[in-house]
């Protein structure tokens, strides 16, 4: 089913998605990869505060290549998430709503994702210049010494993402693996 939200993203849309589901998020979200997701953690042992409030917001596991001349970012493909899963957990209790990547992840980040009725999108790999284009502002906002990997406040209209782990725990690459096995 094809589903239009908004980001941040509110507690009854994300309830409402399904693994499977076709999403367009239009509205501002945010990228951070591993170094990013270390410092926020090691902020977090030190009761500092992160650089960005993440309640309700969806991170996006992406570094950027360069910007082209006249476009906000360069090809903006995902990377993979279980490489955050182990700052995952933590980051949805403080109210995360969404994570966007590739890949499976830990049963830790799909139990926190039921837990705090959160999402799990995938972007296709490989597809980074498409998806550059439903970017229509990149600004960093922290960490700017980590250079691809610092925090983006991203501006998108209609980016392209599929349900993976919804809200209830329904895994679409364990489903998929199944109803393929039947036919």
């Amino acid at each position: 089913m094809d589903q239009h939200i908004n980001a941040p993203i509110s507690n009854e849309d994300a309830t409402s998605l399904r693994a499977g589901d076709y999403v367009y998020i239009t509205g501002t979200i945010y990228t951070a990869r591993d170094a990013a997701h270390l410092r926020m953690d090691n902020a977090l042992d030190q009761n500092e505060p992160l650089p960005i409030d993440l309640t309700n917001n969806i991170i996006y596991y992406m570094g950027p290549s360069p910007a082209r001349e006249g476009r906000p970012i360069g090809s903006a493909g995902p990377t993979t998430a279980s490489r955050m899963d182990k700052y995952t957990p933590r980051l949805l209790d403080l109210g995360l709503k969404g994570m966007i990547g590739k890949g499976k992840r830990s049963d830790a980040v799909k139990d926190a994702i039921v837990r705090n009725h959160a999402v799990y999108f995938a972007a296709v790999g490989g597809a980074g210049a498409l998806l550059s284009k439903s970017i229509k502002s990149s600004e960093v906002i922290a960490y700017d010494d980590l250079g691809t990997e610092a925090i983006r406040r991203l501006e998108v209209e209609n980016f392209p993402v599929i349900v993976v782990i919804d809200s209830e725990g329904n895994n679409l690459y364990e489903t998929a693996i199944h109803a393929y096995q039947q036919d």
